[in-house]
């Protein structure tokens, strides 16, 4: 099967753009975290490969470059927050932000089939969870946060053979085309891969998604506010609603332009000049 590049973005400037939501990087299930500084700032780490065995294309913990430097040591890399015997483990280092891409298993991943209506023009926010470090050690407390967003500009779709030169240049440093390098026989297996414009961002400074900020700007598949249940913590609800990849905001309807307005203003009071528009 063919797979397409659309980069047919004038074709959609009519379409208000959707707001998606896709939770990455480290969680609860891994045996490290993502750090969060006093000053804001976080550094990014994501999920072990699969398979963990790094091959001649993968990137590994040790050799991923720190956002930020807040011990001002050269060379620092995300090894620093790992554990040792994952120094040397491959990494999925997707959303990568130098080249601005994103993949997924759209085909057959459950939590990511809504990203089928992706279409350029949209915004892809990618929420994470950040663990407090203060001092040099981990405080216990976690929470979740926005860390950047593609404006997406092109989509390659449906990958089951090798790109093209073309689409290389274009997606060839993201996670899926090196694992799919790495085993040719197995992992050219339908994944899709979404470019983002220049306008798209890491952000410096996380933004908090807390109660507040989620009352206001998500909803519910029905339309309705999130439920709070005393039964579960704020960030156990928070991981549950934001689990699947899914739209949260249609700015083609009047309630989704005034949410979106909220969310861009809580990114850009932390992150001034984020918004692409």
């Amino acid at each position: 099967m063919s797979h397409d590049v659309d980069t047919n973005i004038t074709a959609n400037e009519s379409r208000p753009p959707r707001i998606w939501l896709s939770n990455v990087g480290a969680n609860a299930a891994h045996p490290f975290f993502s750090p969060r500084f006093e000053d804001g700032t976080f550094e990014l780490l994501p999920i072990p490969e699969t398979p963990t065995d790094a091959g001649p294309h993968s990137v590994v913990f040790a050799d991923v470059p720190v956002f930020n430097n807040p011990s001002n040591v050269s060379g620092e890399t995300l090894g620093r927050w790992v554990p040792e015997r994952f120094l040397g483990v491959a990494t999925h280092y997707d959303p990568e932000f130098t080249t601005l891409t994103y993949g997924d298993h759209v085909g057959r991943n459950a939590r990511a089939a809504a990203l089928r209506g992706v279409q350029p023009g949209d915004v892809m926010f990618f929420i994470v969870r950040l663990a407090d470090w203060i001092d040099g050690e981990f405080t216990g407390r976690f929470g979740f946060y926005l860390a950047g967003f593609l404006e997406v500009e092109s989509i390659l779709s449906d990958v089951r053979a090798e790109p093209s030169e073309t689409e290389l240049k274009r997606y060839g440093t993201n996670a899926h085309i090196r694992r799919g390098f790495n085993d040719p026989s197995e992992n050219w297996d339908g994944f899709w891969v979404f470019g983002g414009s220049k306008k798209s961002m890491r952000l410096k400074y996380g933004v908090p998604v807390d109660r507040v900020l989620a009352d206001s700007v998500f909803r519910r598949a029905d339309g309705g506010r999130w439920n709070w249940s005393s039964a579960r913590t704020e960030l156990q609800t928070i991981g549950s609603y934001t689990r699947s990849c899914r739209c949260v905001i249609d700015t083609s309807e009047v309630d989704g332009r005034e949410r979106a307005a909220t969310l861009w203003s809580a990114v850009e009071k932390l992150n001034p000049g984020a918004r692409p528009d």
